[in-house]
């Protein structure tokens, strides 16, 4: 069976819903279109097919969540990605949060704001938290993850360096593009296992896989979700392979995952 992939759309002189994808490699029936939900697969209710399917091509993907709550980023969680920053893997992780304001969906405009001169991205894998959980044993985390889906965690490194303390660096305004989808049908054994690559146009600078993370998805989740409560559509960002780079404006940045597709920005000034 191919993998479930839901996605939050918008086709013109429609609200927003949710589908799942089909795409034309998966061999069914229906390739490349999307079905349409009856609602949010993450409100905890039912959800059921409308009937009603698209050509891809004749909608508009979206971020396929907007966090209810937050967005748990985890800093310096591959070693080469701390050694390119001048430092070591904390010995415990390192957390920052980035506000659901932040998000932007596949082929929205990440905007570098005035006064930012270095604008870095960090590809990376984020996990969609699917139920209310606090506390959560590293043997039960399989339970409360809806699915996965690729971040860009953009960066605004001179405000970085500047401030002493993430929050504008990293919750800037367009600073979270999510997408293209979600996947739900990843073990977390498999999600481990994930290639991941960013570009910048056609030039490769990052070239990793969510194996050489240190600290893996259960340990993270499990951590994250001890001191504070997790809700259904929260977002815990994985931390980033070594490659890190500038994006400047009139780029077009893509970061692909294994299973995940590719999430594609261009990049413009204020």
């Amino acid at each position: 069976m191919w993998p479930m992939r839901i996605a939050r759309f918008a086709k013109a002189g429609q609200d927003p819903a949710y589908g799942v994808i089909e795409l034309a490699v998966d061999g069914g029936d229906h390739p490349d279109t999307i079905a349409t939900l009856t609602g949010d697969p993450l409100a905890g209710v039912p959800v059921n097919y409308t009937g009603e399917r698209h050509e891809l091509d004749d909608v508009r993907l979206l971020s396929p969540v907007i966090p209810r709550s937050k967005v748990v980023g985890v800093g310096k969680n591959y070693a080469d990605h701390a050694k390119e920053m001048g430092g070591e893997v904390p010995s415990s992780p390192l957390l920052f949060l980035k506000p659901n304001t932040s998000v932007i969906g596949p082929g929205e405009t990440i905007i570098r704001p005035a006064g930012v001169e270095s604008l870095h991205f960090e590809g990376e894998l984020a996990v969609v938290i699917g139920r209310i959980c606090k506390q959560v044993p590293v043997e039960r985390v399989s339970e409360v993850i809806f699915g996965y889906t690729i971040a860009n965690d953009v960066t605004a490194r001179d405000w970085q360096a500047s401030d002493g303390q993430w929050a504008r660096a990293k919750g800037s305004d367009t600073f979270l593009p999510l997408g293209p989808w979600m996947n739900t049908h990843l073990s977390i054994e498999e999600a481990e296992h994930l290639s991941i690559e960013t570009r910048v146009g056609e030039t490769v600078h990052q070239d990793g896989s969510t194996s050489q993370m240190v600290r893996g998805i259960a340990e993270l989740v499990s951590y994250v979700s001890g001191s504070m409560t997790l809700l259904p559509g929260d977002l815990i960002l994985t931390g980033t392979p070594a490659g890190v780079g500038e994006m400047r404006p009139g780029d077009e940045v893509h970061v692909s995952i294994d299973g995940l597709g590719t999430l594609s920005n261009p990049v413009a000034d204020a």
